[in-house]
């Protein structure tokens, strides 16, 4: 198992599940904690209870109050109340990227984990695969031979370069940028789980409120030149890029990230293979399908992608060839579905054009309105009912 990301600890209880003995190589030196925001949708929070995590994650949706939680900032700083990303269909659990990390990591007990290990090369002979894995902290290299390799590295996963080619290969390019992460507090005047979303031509940044942890940020923006994005400060490019917003929402955001001791910061894409696996070799999560931040469903398909390998393993345990065909078959049109609906979320997240802005205003709108008219059925309840997690 290469990757201690949720693809990888949901893969490796997984495996256990089905009777194989998982190690996990990790490149970081430790394990990452903390991260931005996450929805998890029906899908997510299925494979959790199958995993036998569901006990152990901490979800944090507001509560619903009288009021809206999410408010919509105009262009003459005006704010009205939103539909926000957790009014979506299906009512995603908000939870943060390291408290389902940290359900998983509370259920690989006994799964050995080697920290500041990379493969090098992978060699896939007719019963095993020889694997050469390097320790980043002396270079020391050494083989050893798995059963089946699985790749749970991320977008640029390096399992996928080594067997099926180079990222080109399998990376769409979508011509925008993401930056997310922690805020250290609620913008001034909002209450501390309030979400804000100012969605503009281009450029857009929205802050998700949650219970009980401070709000995290996700700054989004268009782009033809991504190359030129990575060059010089990231903070100063992205006062450059959101310059002529003097909003306060825009100064608090920018101010904080600043301060905040970590961040992503990177260009989006989509990863699209004709094939998830190669013989002994199989890959998962954003390393063979990453469906982009905008689709929403990350967490979801790496929680779900990691028990049904384990499921089709346990229904095949002679036959690895047919384990993985059942896999992937029963998986993928999940996967496509949610890969062709990441463009229309695109534009809900940050409209390409003026005319788009208008549009997705009015449309927001428009549902907010019906659904405003519907009999409320649970006044006030919290919207974590198909999840119950536990408090820290």
């Amino acid at each position: 198992m290469v990757g201690l990301g949720i693809a990888g600890m949901s893969a490796a209880i997984g495996l256990r599940r089905a009777g194989w003995t998982p190690v996990i190589v990790e490149r970081a030196p430790e394990r990452r904690t903390g991260g931005y925001f996450v929805g998890l949708f029906p899908e997510g929070r299925q494979a959790a209870v199958d995993l036998g995590i569901a006990d152990h994650l901490h979800t944090r949706n507001p509560q619903r109050a009288a009021r809206a939680n999410s408010w919509s900032v105009d262009r003459r700083g005006r704010r009205r109340p939103a539909l926000g990303f957790l009014d979506q269909p299906g009512e995603p659990a908000a939870v943060l990227r390291g408290d389902i990390e940290a359900a998983l990591w509370q259920n690989i007990t006994g799964v050995e984990v080697r920290f500041g290990t990379t493969p090098v090369t992978i060699t896939e002979g007719p019963a095993e695969v020889q694997v050469l894995l390097e320790k980043a902290d002396t270079g020391a290299q050494y083989r050893e031979s798995f059963d089946m390799v699985v790749g749970a590295d991320g977008m640029r996963s390096s399992v996928r370069r080594i067997v099926f080619g180079p990222d080109e290969d399998y990376l769409t390019t979508w011509n925008a940028m993401i930056c997310a992460f922690q805020l250290k507090e609620q913008v001034p005047s909002y209450e501390a789980s309030d979400s804000i979303i100012i969605a503009r031509a281009k450029r857009a940044m929205w802050v998700f409120g949650l219970a009980d942890h401070a709000p995290t940020a996700l700054l989004t923006y268009r782009t033809t030149d991504i190359q030129e994005q990575f060059s010089g400060s990231r903070v100063q490019r992205l006062r450059s890029v959101y310059s002529g917003m003097d909003d306060p929402v825009v100064r608090h955001v920018l101010d904080s990230l600043e301060e905040a001791p970590d961040h992503l910061f990177d260009s989006v894409h989509q990863v699209r293979m004709p094939r998830w696996s190669k013989g002994r070799v199989v890959l998962v999560g954003d390393a063979a399908w990453c469906m982009n931040l905008y689709s929403g469903m990350g967490a979801t398909s790496s929680l779900r992608g990691g028990a049904a390998l384990g499921v089709a393993l346990l229904e095949h345990p002679d036959d690895l060839a047919a384990a993985l065909d059942t896999w992937e078959t029963g998986l993928r049109p999940f996967i496509t579905k949610h890969q062709r609906t990441a463009r229309l979320k695109q534009q809900m997240f940050v409209p390409s054009s003026r005319r788009a802005e208008a549009l997705r205003s009015v449309l927001l709108g428009l549902i907010r309105r019906i659904r405003g008219r519907r009999p409320v059925t649970e006044a006030g309840g919290p919207r974590t009912r198909a999840l119950s997690g536990t408090s820290r």
